[in-house]
């Protein structure tokens, strides 16, 4: 390859690759390094140089400056003093002279091990650039098209690089086939043995999030903030909205005129229905919007356990709930508390079963029984296990002698009664006319454990397979 062959192909590799001219000079250099080293030996100093002037690669081999018989001389390290001052004059003995090789004459076997040195450097330099061309896209949403099943997962053509969109964060029911338009969320972006390793996904609430984004301009423009957002992929999602101007509705900007906005989501979530609520700093108004279209009666508030007990009419029970559960849940994780739904039936028996239980404290009648039940209490028991700090806050009881007799008097009854006294269970119990939810485990957290675990055995895979791009 002449000089000007050589300037041209560094020119194309670049432009048609995107990777840097200093990176294919590079890589140049050090191909004709080790070829060189095979053929002058492993002892001998070598630099290689790409000359700009000229358009090709120079080799220096550096040699010790020696006074010495020819037939003592060892040529790839030694130069005579004498042919040393022809190309320095300066040059003394002991000095290291770089001489020019010309024409170093590499066989087939240095030529090949040249020509892997570098299709591994530019291999290595354009996974870097796609590195660092997604992992600033990492949280945006991007479309590609399938191409094909991979165990199961989805692999996803964005162009200059694959992408996989696992099969668990595929909407339920939904069907891909090649040459389908793909649009997902970029989740992850991670570099490994294999090159960078791209995961999607569709079932993300923080895709339903960028979806919003991309249809509603107030949120775009930071006039209207979208706060937490909880979705059962293909089912049913709930997300929440705050206004910054008191003239803009969160929930009509979100929705659209005639609904346009939030149907071109529900449209390409595959029909999932979709709950807007206005978002409020007051825990109870919140969570009462994120149970609509519910009822609710009245809400109990447990700080300390970040519960809320909520009563519904007989007739609201399975709205509130929603389908299996599902309009509850929603609820819980959307607002990070507890929630126990529990009927207006269900509730005055287990509040009369509660302060029948407590009367059998000595000294407590049905009001105070009552106080203590508002405070938290529904048996003996969790009585007799309190704090005395605890107990102080039960009205009537805020004295340190009080709270302790009290305590003491209760622990006397268990001692007597057992389990018998132990009275009614706590509304997290499921049963008729009661259901509770959680807002840890929801999809989101196992959908994100399932996407480290998938990383983690692409990543063990790609170490103990050969690479063959």
């Amino acid at each position: 390859m002449n000089a000007s062959e050589l300037a041209r192909v560094i020119e194309s590799v670049g432009k048609d690759r995107g990777i840097k001219r200093e990176i294919i000079i590079s890589a140049l250099e050090q191909a004709v390094l080790m070829a060189a080293q095979k053929k002058y030996g492993q002892h001998a100093i070598l630099e290689a140089h790409y000359n700009n002037d000229t358009g090709e690669i120079d080799l220096y081999l550096f040699k010790k400056v020696v006074d010495s018989d020819d037939d003592m001389l060892e040529e790839s390290e030694e130069i005579k003093l004498e042919e040393a001052r022809k190309l320095d004059e300066g040059a003394v003995i002991g000095d290291e002279l770089g001489v020019k090789v010309e024409g170093p004459g590499f066989g087939r076997i240095d030529a090949q091990t040249a020509k892997q040195v570098i299709f591994q450097k530019v291999r290595d330099a354009e996974r870097e650039v796609i590195y660092n061309e997604y992992i600033h896209r990492k949280g945006e949403i991007i479309t590609g098209i399938a191409r094909r099943v991979e165990r199961g997962n989805l692999v996803i053509d964005l162009g200059k690089t694959d992408a996989l969109l696992p099969r668990s964060e595929i909407i339920p029911n939904e069907q891909f086939k090649p040459g389908d338009r793909v649009q997902a969320y970029l989740s992850e972006v991670a570099m490994s043995t294999r090159g960078p390793q791209l995961y999607l996904s569709r079932t993300s609430p923080k895709y339903l999030m960028k979806l919003f984004e991309i249809e509603v301009p107030e949120m775009r423009d930071g006039i209207i903030e979208m706060k937490n957002c909880a979705r059962e992929p293909g089912a049913r999602s709930k997300l929440s909205v705050v206004s910054k101007d008191r003239d803009v509705d969160p929930v009509g900007a979100c929705v659209g005129m005639k609904g346009v906005r939030v149907q071109n989501v529900i449209q390409e979530l595959r029909g999932e229905k979709i709950d807007i609520i206005p978002w409020s700093d007051n825990p109870v108004m919140y969570v009462r919007s994120a149970l609509a279209p519910a009822e609710i009666s009245s809400v109990r508030v447990d700080e300390r356990t970040k519960t809320m007990e909520i009563m519904v009419e007989d007739n609201q029970l399975s709205l509130a709930i929603g389908r299996k559960g599902q309009n509850v849940r929603l609820a819980a994780q959307l607002t990070g508390w507890r929630l126990d739904i529990i009927s207006k039936t269900k509730l005055q028996k287990r509040t009369s079963d509660a302060i029948f239980n407590l009367q059998h404290i000595e000294g407590v009648n049905e009001t105070l029984a009552q106080a203590m039940y508002q405070a938290g209490y529904i048996n003996v028991r969790q009585v007799a296990e309190a704090t005395i700090e605890a107990l102080q806050k039960v009205p009537t009881f805020d004295t340190l002698e009080a709270a302790t007799l009290l305590k003491a008097k209760a622990q006397g009854v268990v001692e007597k009664a057992g389990e018998i006294l132990a009275g009614p269970v706590q509304a997290a119990t499921e049963s008729a006319g009661t259901f509770s939810a959680s807002p840890g485990g929801d999809a989101k957290t196992q959908a994100e454990a399932r996407l480290r675990e998938m990383m983690k055995q692409a990543d063990s895979a790609g170490s103990s397979t050969p690479d063959k791009s």
